[in-house]
């Protein structure tokens, strides 16, 4: 991913106002991302534990959506990621919803994805952060890639309506 400026992440997002946009936390580390690892942007709000925010690249440029994360309810033994499989113990996956663009969100409808907590899953794919397990399979790390990229595009594309 091509390191986006904090303007271009703020006019990325789609469903939330301008004035959401620009209150909302921008992380201060992005010169210290590694960038040539990461599919998207994907970060957890410090000062509100419930909200979460994820910014990736489109066909028409940067997408970014606003996210509420469910809590966590009841023991997991174990959960897995629905875009880079990944499976983790306890709260190492969440319930992420994302409140639709447009009519559609402001009458209240949302969709949600299961999703690393840490929205770490580009790291995880490719084995640069531990989080225990990812299943054994016979495809590339390229095919991986690909099958993650399009699994957000596609729930990207739901938010967008």
């Amino acid at each position: 991913m091509t390191p986006p400026t904090e303007s271009a992440i703020r006019a990325a997002f789609v469903n939330c106002t301008k004035g959401e946009a620009k209150r909302l936390p921008v992380p201060r580390d992005l010169g210290e991302r590694p960038w040539a690892n990461l599919d998207f942007l994907g970060w957890r709000d410090p000062s509100a534990g419930d909200r979460a925010y994820l910014v990736a690249g489109s066909d028409t440029g940067l997408v970014g959506v606003a996210l509420r994360v469910a809590p966590q309810t009841g023991r997991v033994r174990r959960s897995m990621c629905s875009l880079c499989l990944t499976t983790h113990t306890g709260d190492g996956v969440s319930l992420m919803t994302a409140r639709k663009a447009g009519r559609d969100g402001r009458q209240g409808n949302s969709v949600g994805v299961y999703i690393c907590t840490d929205l770490a899953c580009s790291l995880y794919l490719r084995g640069k952060k531990d989080a225990g397990r990812r299943l054994d399979e016979s495809i590339s790390l390229a095919e991986k890639i690909e099958r993650m990229t399009v699994s957000l595009s596609a729930f990207l594309r739901k938010v967008v309506g």
